[in-house]
């Protein structure tokens, strides 16, 4: 695969790309090693975790300079998401030790639980954050005593395979934790096939993660599934109009709005709407688009000139936009559309710095047009009223939901999506259920 720099199109390098065989090769060294890591004491193997966490740690800026190079991300953004890797590792590096069953009361005998790992997993990662979302999967997986075998996207694999290079340095066993740069149609769908991987967690469209879960029936395979996302951000009237304005860009804007987070629907109430958008065009405007190797630069350039071409046949008419460097680079300006709701940009996800506005009357037009999308991963929420708050929370169908704020990730709190946004949790303690099976015994202590 030949990599790009996004900011410069200048070469950085081919990766090669795993053939069948080479996929079937590391699925077989993955399940060979399952046997030994699983009988790893929790304790030693919360060490080796906690190794790793430090060398990411001691490794922040290489990993984040790779990724500003390899996928155009800022470097205050790529620091962020090396050290959330680190994080993420630390905090399941608690998990071996904290794996406990239960003991229920049942007449004549004992009867426990017990939490057994499942086998190999196969990582499938996205190329808009290849290095947290390869850390929310893997050390889970990994503390819960499974092998992992990890697909990056193609267009971004260096960050993967240097985290890689990190775990067996850590003292990892060879086979435990494995990179494996492959194209979805092969090594991905083998994931899919191959009955040694008996979990997949994926990150990508709803349409691919449609295909993977009717693939995944035929061995009743588990899965994991964070897909698209077209994500709403309500402003009432009540609200901190400056500050919902200042903040609604980088909502939306962040990573160059390649973010399935992303509240690129904007919806304000109409006796407000006038002086938010007023408020909203010079934030837009303000905007750093720049070189992401800089500190101060705020939004780096799109993944590929294909994608920009994709997000570019989105936008008409624009209501007002930001600015974007002159020269190489697949550069697309903030843009901010005004929407009747008939238009692809506001039913479709762009996956770009897009954003679309539109009115509402009253909470229940707010909450009906906030759910009107087939998806349902993350939302914003701002008003002054803790009752409306809490009311539009429960009624908005998302699974991660904001009040006058725009958070949507904590590595201790769980994250995914409802409806065609995913399938699971990711990250906080909820996502170890999703790498353990839950085993009952019965022991009869009756006398023979």
């Amino acid at each position: 695969m030949r990599l790009v720099d996004p900011s410069t199109e200048d070469f950085i390098g081919d990766v090669p790309l795993a053939s069948l065989a080479e996929t079937d090769e590391a699925i077989r060294r993955a399940h060979e090693a399952f046997g030994s890591w699983r009988a790893v004491a929790p304790g030693d193997r919360a060490r080796l975790l906690r190794r790793f966490a430090v060398l990411v740690d001691e490794h922040v800026e290489e990993l984040a300079q790779l990724e500003v190079r390899n996928a155009g991300h800022t470097i205050s953004n790529a620091r962020w998401e090396a050290r959330n890797v680190r994080d993420v590792l630390d905090y399941y590096s608690g998990a071996p030790e904290r794996l406990v069953g239960r003991q229920i009361p049942v007449p004549g005998g004992l009867d426990f639980t017990f939490a057994e790992p499942l086998g190999v997993v196969g990582l499938i990662v996205p190329w808009n954050f290849p290095m947290p979302i390869a850390g929310w999967g893997l050390a889970p997986a990994l503390a819960a005593g499974n092998t992992v075998v990890l697909k990056p996207a193609e267009a971004t694999p260096l960050t993967a395979l240097r985290l890689a290079e990190l775990g067996l340095e850590a003292g990892l066993p060879e086979g435990v934790f494995t990179v494996l740069p492959g194209a979805g149609s092969i090594a991905g769908q083998r994931f899919v096939t191959h009955p040694l991987v008996r979990k997949i967690c994926f990150t990508g469209s709803t349409a691919v993660g449609k295909r993977i879960m009717a693939g995944c029936a035929d061995q009743v395979k588990r899965l994991t599934l964070e897909l698209g996302g077209k994500n709403p951000n309500i402003i009432f009237a009540d609200a901190d109009l400056e500050r919902a304005a200042a903040t609604a860009p980088y909502a939306v804007f962040d990573n160059a709005g390649q973010d399935c987070c992303a509240r690129s629907r904007l919806l304000v109430q109409a006796s407000v709407y006038d002086k938010f958008l007023a408020l909203l065009e010079p934030a837009v405007r303000g905007v750093r688009v720049g070189q992401p190797g800089l500190d101060e630069t705020e939004m780096g350039p799109l993944i590929s000139a294909a994608h920009r071409d994709k997000v570019a046949s989105y936008v008409d008419d624009p209501l007002f936009q930001g600015t974007v460097p002159e020269g190489p680079g697949f550069w697309y300006p903030p843009t901010v559309l005004e929407s009747a709701g008939r238009d692809r940009a506001w039913h479709e996800e762009v996956f770009g710095p897009v954003v679309s506005v539109r009115p509402f009357t009253d909470e229940a037009e707010a909450v009906e047009l906030a759910n009107d999308t087939e998806y349902g991963l993350s939302a914003s929420v701002w008003t002054r009223d803790a009752s409306r708050a809490v009311r539009v929370a429960r009624a908005v169908q998302a699974g991660t939901l904001s009040v006058n704020s725009h958070s949507s990730v904590r590595y201790w709190t769980p994250f995914g999506g409802v409806k065609q946004s995913g399938l699971g949790r990711e990250l906080g303690p909820d996502a170890l259920a999703g790498f353990t099976e839950v085993r009952n015994v019965f022991m009869s202590v009756e006398e023979a």
